[in-house]
């Protein structure tokens, strides 16, 4: 019996909890549990912001060895998840891509395409076509 591939992780990063977590269970609803899936909101006192510790921890949870598909709502948020992905270590880093995406809308679609056992890549590529 061959085991079965794991699809790309996706991980939301917002500076609002409830963005995040809506975000996230907007993606579990179209998708089901094919998909890694992850999300941290706000900073580590509580506050709108973001925190490059809990983003590593989202990224750990959503881990796959097929990669791991991030998307930020601002521009704290892409520079706390460089910080989160440098933090994973060279080789574990080079399997996690920041996405170019609106978040809600980019996750679903990279969600959706990652239940397919779509490469990182492709799951990438995918959502960044939604950017102008």
């Amino acid at each position: 019996m061959t085991a079965k591939p794991s699809n790309v992780g996706i991980v939301i990063v917002s500076h609002s909890p409830l963005v995040a977590r809506g975000t996230a269970d907007m993606v579990r609803q179209m998708v089901g549990g094919s998909v890694p899936l992850a999300w941290t909101g706000g900073n580590s006192h509580g506050e709108l912001g973001t925190d490059a510790g809990n983003i590593m921890k989202a990224i750990e949870e959503a881990w796959s060895e097929a990669g791991v598909a991030v998307f930020v709502d601002l521009g704290g948020a892409e520079t706390n998840s460089e910080m989160a992905i440098e933090m994973l270590g060279t080789v574990r880093a080079k399997l996690v891509s920041i996405c170019n995406a609106p978040i809600v809308e980019g996750a679903v679609i990279a969600a959706a395409e990652a239940s397919g056992g779509a490469s990182l890549a492709k799951v990438v590529a995918t959502a960044e076509e939604l950017s102008p």
